[in-house]
């Protein structure tokens, strides 16, 4: 049987399938609870949709350096934050960091602001092999692969959010970074 695990699930319960883990009972800065729950190697994916910004750019290296080990040989993660490469003013004042000025905003505790090369940085420093899903280049010209949902849905994305339907008003930066076989 196949082992995936959605990181910080929130509110967000649409991988059926899947176990979904919050902060209190798997921090991904806290090897003692990977160590309590998994064994090395033995996780099939993970998926964290708007997690790693709620991490320093330190804090995001030592929790992509975690995933790796638990990961499989041949597993991935599936990560999506906020574009900071996204051509729109009003989402930019939305996720940067600190967020909108309102301390019950979930942004209040975003730390860093990602574009494609920061995240995939964070994800090869540690050894995984980085595709780009979705994002936005230099010139907020946006990019995107008919991802496989099957893989882990990631509801703020072009394909699922509804808000994206007709225009492109809330991106995600996605991508898979896969532990090599």
């Amino acid at each position: 049987m196949e082992r995936k695990i959605v990181l910080g699930a929130g509110k967000y319960f649409n991988n059926p399938g899947w176990i979904y883990t919050q902060e209190d009972e798997l921090s991904l800065l806290n090897e003692a609870d990977w160590e309590r729950k998994f064994s090395k190697n033995s996780i099939d994916a993970l998926l964290a949709e708007h997690v790693w910004e709620h991490l320093t750019l330190e804090e995001g290296n030592r929790a992509a350096t975690i995933c790796y080990q638990y990961l499989k040989p041949g597993g991935y993660i599936r990560c999506a934050v906020p574009d900071g490469y996204f051509r729109s003013r009003s989402y930019q004042q939305l996720i940067q960091v600190g967020g909108p000025g309102s301390i019950d905003h979930p942004a209040a505790s975003h730390k860093v602001v990602y574009q494609y090369k920061s995240l995939t940085n964070i994800f090869n420093e540690v050894g995984f092999d980085v595709h780009l899903l979705e994002y936005c280049d230099e010139q907020g010209d946006f990019h995107w692969l008919d991802w496989d949902e099957s893989a882990g849905i990631i509801f703020r994305s072009k394909k699922l959010d509804p808000r994206n339907k007709n225009m492109l008003v809330f991106p995600s930066l996605i991508i898979d970074a896969f532990k090599p076989s």
